[in-house]
């Protein structure tokens, strides 16, 4: 079990040593994080712990996915896909489109986000933004190769878009991985950033900030979505994931526009 006390102390080490503030996450996802931290190098007590993250840079970058699991996959939560494709997208006026994923983890959601694009013959006309705090998952990400027991697991998903489709459509497959086509990569920049410390000055057309904020607390819920909101164009659309909850301080700035699919539409702020 690890206590408050330890965990405070804990997260302020961190934010001295690396300037990396989690004060504001959620502590019973933190706790869990530490945990499995500790599990997964046989660390016996938080001091083990405590040792290796302000000596080891390389340990503590890597320690970041265990604090925070990634969730992601290709076309996860198919409908999200199908309600993009048919209602969302048609209904955005520009030529070209500017889409930001926040917390993009390893990249399946940036590269399912492109395919979906090219069936709209959008693909070439459009700017993604990919983010993330984790530089092992950026590093995934950019590369685009995922091990083939991976794929398979996105087969249902992926099948439920594409019923006629094959993989191989999409993934260069070699002998226990595939690689993501390159035409999918090449209108993508990944960028590491911190999304509850760092701005992004930009504006978009859409925003994913899928299954993020279930590890924030209120404080730093209303920091993230005013960030969200200010990135957004006018009628931009934001997209939360099926396990976040949208809080009463966020329905100020976004309104419901496909509840099943937790699709949100900017509200524009009078001047």
């Amino acid at each position: 079990m690890i206590s408050d006390e330890e965990l405070t102390a804990l997260m302020q080490a961190i934010n001295n040593r690396y300037g990396l503030d989690f004060t504001n996450y959620e502590r019973t996802s933190l706790k869990r994080g530490i945990v499995r931290l500790m599990l997964k190098h046989n660390l016996e007590s938080i001091i083990e712990l405590w040792s290796l993250v302000l000596k080891d840079n390389e340990f503590f970058q890597g320690a970041i996915d265990d604090l925070l699991v990634n969730l992601t996959e290709l076309f996860r939560n198919p409908d999200v896909w199908i309600k993009l494709r048919e209602t969302v997208i048609p209904e955005i006026q520009n030529k070209s489109l500017k889409i930001w994923h926040a917390g993009c983890s390893t990249g399946e959601e940036v590269y399912t986000m492109n395919i979906v694009l090219e069936t709209l013959n959008l693909l070439n006309k459009s700017k993604l933004l990919a983010t993330d705090l984790s530089k092992t998952a950026l590093g995934k990400a950019k590369k685009g190769d995922y091990s083939l027991v991976t794929l398979k697991q996105y087969l249902v998903p992926f099948l439920k878009f594409f019923p006629n489709r094959e993989m191989s459509d999409y993934f260069d497959f070699h002998d226990k991985h595939a690689t993501i086509k390159s035409k999918y990569t090449t209108n993508v920049s990944f960028k590491r950033h911190n999304l509850v410390m760092e701005p992004i000055n930009e504006k978009f057309d859409i925003i994913f900030c899928r299954n993020v904020m279930i590890y924030f607390d209120d404080t730093l819920k209303r920091r993230v979505l005013d960030l969200l909101h200010s990135c957004l164009k006018d009628d931009g659309y934001l997209i939360i994931g099926y396990y976040d909850i949208m809080p009463d301080y966020g329905k100020t700035k976004f309104s419901i526009y496909d509840v099943r699919t937790r699709i949100y539409k900017k509200i524009s702020q009078p001047n």
